[in-house]
């Protein structure tokens, strides 16, 4: 009997192993009285729940899942009131304990993330980004208005102006991910930020990235992705000398 015991007491302890999460994010939402917290992540093209919470007066949270390597996460907060604009924060989660805090007023833009390095990075990196878009909207602007007035000259000097934009947006960029080689931010940045880039600037990206982070999902993904264009621009060069 003692034997049968024992024997169910370490099928039960390794269950329990099993069982236990690799990752865990934490915290409360400021004001959110009623309403559901999904921890969600992107496969394929489609959105996944991983775990869920309902609050009803306690804005207090955990939400837990099984998490092999960094990637970008999902808290989707839908909102129990009759508000059609539910919110959703993206954050890149790593193994182990995060932290989430945030407001339902400002559900995504008063967001407070601790626990990732990633997400450390990649906060840094979009700082910068929104100078990036500042200038954008400007020269979209500066743009509109040379065609209010016909002005051919101004026209093409907003538009070299945006090209030159979006070059240095590209270089810093590679610059930015290859100074963070280590880290799955990189090649996650080539893929979303600049997969419209010239073919050369991925291939930099891929070949600058450390061993591990080549082996990761989104290293992995660059590399099917800069295969694919090579692929492409070789055919399309196929095509352009039949016609010539």
């Amino acid at each position: 009997m003692k034997k049968i015991i024992s024997i169910l007491s370490v099928i039960t302890l390794l269950s329990a192993c099993k069982e236990k999460k690799s990752f865990t994010l934490s915290g409360h939402v400021d004001g959110l009285k009623k309403g559901t917290l999904y921890l969600q992540k992107m496969k394929d093209t489609l959105i996944v729940n991983l775990d869920s919470i309902q609050i009803n007066g306690d804005a207090n949270y955990h939400l837990t899942t099984n998490l092999k390597e960094p990637r970008l996460l999902f808290l989707y907060l839908d909102k129990i009131d009759g508000d059609k604009n539910d919110d959703i924060i993206d954050f890149f989660a790593e193994p182990g304990e995060m932290t989430l805090n945030t407001n339902l007023d400002n559900f995504e833009l008063d967001a407070k993330i601790t626990g990732s390095e990633n997400q450390i990075r990649w906060e840094k990196y979009q700082d910068m980004l929104k100078q990036f878009n500042t200038n954008s909207l400007e020269l979209i602007q500066e743009n509109f208005e040379a065609h209010k007035n016909k002005d051919s000259t101004a026209i093409a000097t907003s538009r070299k102006k945006y090209e030159n934009l979006l070059k240095r947006k590209y270089l810093y960029t590679v610059n930015y991910a290859i100074g963070n080689k280590d880290y799955a931010i990189a090649p996650f940045l080539a893929l979303t930020e600049i997969y419209d880039a010239n073919i050369k600037y991925l291939d930099t990206i891929y070949s600058a990235l450390d061993k591990p982070i080549k082996k990761s999902i989104y290293g992995k993904e660059l590399k099917k992705y800069i295969k694919g264009r090579k692929k492409e621009e070789k055919l399309a060069d196929k095509v352009i000398e039949k016609r010539s």
